[in-house]
């Protein structure tokens, strides 16, 4: 079973099909252009397995990201990247996910980012 991800023109993630595997032909072309051609948006597989560059299953990973609805595919990058999750954080270019500019304390304590004073904010109960 194989995933794919569909493009608008801006290269935002509009949709994610569940589709052949990608050595299959399907009239002759890769499910990519396949799939591509029939909704008229580029369309690019995707790894459900895949996050942070890394393949969870011990695999080769695969566009760094599993694409998910508002996602920008990235082309110089062949990778599919979340939405921005606040204006202060920042892309990591190897993992392709947004980082806070503060690493979150690792106290086993839950936090919440906290975007005006730009540091976590302990969650209380």
């Amino acid at each position: 079973m194989a995933y794919y991800a569909f493009l608008n023109d801006k290269n935002i993630v509009t949709e994610v099909i569940v589709g052949k595997e990608e050595n299959e032909l399907l009239e002759g072309v890769s499910p990519e252009q396949y799939y591509g051609n029939i909704r008229k948006q580029v369309c690019k597989r995707t790894s459900y397995n895949t996050y942070s560059g890394v393949h969870l299953l011990g695999g080769t990973p695969f566009r760094k990201n599993y694409a998910g609805i508002g996602y920008l595919y990235d082309e110089d990058k062949d990778a599919f990247i979340p939405p921005q999750d606040y204006p202060s954080w920042v892309l990591n270019e190897t993992t392709c996910l947004w980082e806070a500019p503060v690493p979150m304390p690792a106290d086993g304590n839950a936090y919440a980012w906290n975007e005006e004073t730009q540091a976590w904010d302990l969650v209380e109960d």
